[in-house]
């Protein structure tokens, strides 16, 4: 009876760690300068009806524009191509535009043309960098899915281990 009680405490142990591992090796990513480290100073904040999302973007990334008022125009900046402002809904016209990959790092201010004749203009900052998604090689933390997945097979095997050594035991003495 003893030996069952180590047995299952081990299990529950072993089960527990198997758990807590992923979770404990885990990271939200580099404590480097990142795109949310920087907040608009006076831009990004829709006070002449220009919103860019998000305000500070890596080198080939993609930058949203999002203008109140405008039926429709173009954006322009030396950071991108020029790009065509959606159709306005419900007052609001959009568009997006992929940074440079050779951008230089630094401000930058985009102008928006509306077809009604107004001219907008707002600030956002290039980072240097670029973010990279190789795919393999830890390069993309896991999704809660994946942990769940992980540690139910852990806990899945921890708990045929126990039940094959004490079936294994039982079968011992029966033959003794």
């Amino acid at each position: 009876m003893r030996a069952v009680r180590t047995l299952a405490v081990t299990a529950t142990a072993f089960a527990a760690l198997g758990l807590a591992a992923p979770l404990a090796t885990a990271t939200s990513g580099p404590s480097s300068v990142t795109a949310d480290s920087f907040r608009a100073p006076g831009g990004g904040d829709n006070s002449n009806g220009v919103t860019v999302s998000p305000f500070a973007v890596h080198q080939g990334s993609i930058l949203t524009i999002t203008v109140r008022g405008c039926a429709g125009g173009t954006v322009t900046s030396s950071a991108f191509a020029t790009t065509t402002l959606s159709a306005a809904v419900n007052g609001v016209s959009t568009a997006t535009a992929r940074i440079f990959n050779n951008a230089t790092p630094g401000q930058y201010q985009l102008t928006v043309q509306c077809n009604n004749g107004r001219t907008l203009t707002q600030s956002f900052r290039v980072l240097p960098g670029q973010g990279a998604q190789g795919g393999l090689g830890g390069s993309l933390a896991p999704s809660s899915v994946e942990m769940a997945v992980g540690g139910s097979l852990v806990a899945a095997a921890a708990l045929g281990g126990g039940m094959f050594i004490i079936r294994r035991r039982r079968t011992a003495r029966a033959g003794i």
